[in-house]
């Protein structure tokens, strides 16, 4: 299963996007890409701050076809985030529930998913934003970021390709196992 990339220079939230795409076009299988985000949305309402050069991308599928949980599928998509991040450091990544990924304690990426219905279907969104080379200054909740962990430049563009991957390829496995 290959997600449709919508790919855009500035938006409000990805996750947004991805809704107003499942309304207005009929989309059923996609991801959102932005270069900036202005009013990016974390767990419990929170903002997510969103700095150039980092990661803002949001997947959304029907979900109709799947017998998993969303806790379940919540979990799976933290070790597909995780499993992308190992392949550019060795260093180990820790869950915070629910839904961050902390490198030396500090936050490098968080996801917030989010289901609609719409004419009888069901979706998921899961927005996902990874410091790859910036990360904010937050009092009492550390972050890092992906440049500065490994020491290394990296592109966003490698870090995008490596999550629609493994999103795609387990996607399909979901869809095995219904």
């Amino acid at each position: 299963m290959k997600f449709k990339k919508f790919k855009f220079k500035k938006v409000k939230s990805t996750n947004n996007t991805a809704i107003r795409i499942i309304r207005e076009n009929k989309h059923k299988l996609g991801m959102v890409v932005a270069e900036k985000q202005v009013n990016g949305r974390g767990q419990y309402g929170r903002k997510w701050i969103s700095s150039k050069g980092n990661l803002f991308i949001s997947f959304f599928n029907e979900l109709n076809k799947t017998k998993l949980s969303i806790n379940t599928i919540t979990k799976i998509n933290c070790l597909l985030v995780k499993k992308s991040l190992s392949s550019f450091t060795s260093k180990k990544i820790l869950f915070k529930k629910p839904n961050d990924l902390l490198i030396d304690k500090k936050k490098i990426s968080g996801i917030l998913q989010e289901v609609i219905f719409l004419r009888d279907k069901k979706f998921l969104i899961t927005g996902i934003g990874i410091n790859i080379k910036k990360n904010p200054i937050i009092r009492n909740y550390p972050a890092t970021n992906l440049q500065e962990v490994t020491k290394k430049s990296i592109s966003k563009l490698t870090v995008e390709n490596k999550l629609k991957q493994l999103f795609e390829k387990n996607l399909s496995k979901l869809y095995k196992n219904k």
